[in-house]
């Protein structure tokens, strides 16, 4: 047992470890990037279809720690997001809201017992990141 302690601990720290990497990134944005937040209203219609080129990156950067690199889950991190019932029966829109909120351990839809961090545990992703990265995973859906 303190074996797969210590394998869960070692994939907890390079979980943040890489999560940690994944923010810091040179925080240049531009409006043509999809950086500009607005507030409200005019931040959804500001929102474009996500470029599932742009995601795939992003994806490896925040998202693959937990999930896996090809998306099909870390068992005891992330689940597999490739024949997820969820992802496929929501919208771009409602995945991006559920992206930034995340969810906790004890909310009774987790089903891993681990907390989804508000942003995939990246602060610095903007929501048309978000959208990039949405749209890759589309593309992985069985």
């Amino acid at each position: 047992m303190n074996s797969r302690k210590a394998l869960m601990l070692s994939v907890v720290i390079f979980t943040v470890f890489a999560l940690f990497l994944a923010s810091c990134g040179s925080g240049e944005q531009t409006p043509a990037s999809g950086g500009g937040q607005q507030p409200g209203v005019a931040k959804k219609a500001a929102l474009q279809k996500g470029d599932a080129a742009k995601g795939k990156d992003l994806y490896v950067q925040s998202c693959s720690a937990c999930h896996g690199p090809d998306a099909t889950g870390i068992k005891g991190l992330g689940k597999d997001m490739t024949t997820s019932e969820f992802v496929r029966t929501r919208t771009d829109e409602q995945l991006l809201e559920y992206t930034l909120k995340g969810r906790t351990p004890d909310d009774p839809l987790n089903t891993t017992g681990v907390a989804m961090p508000p942003k995939g545990g990246n602060p610095a992703l903007t929501d048309q990141q978000i959208m990039d990265i949405i749209a890759h995973i589309r593309t992985l859906q069985k």
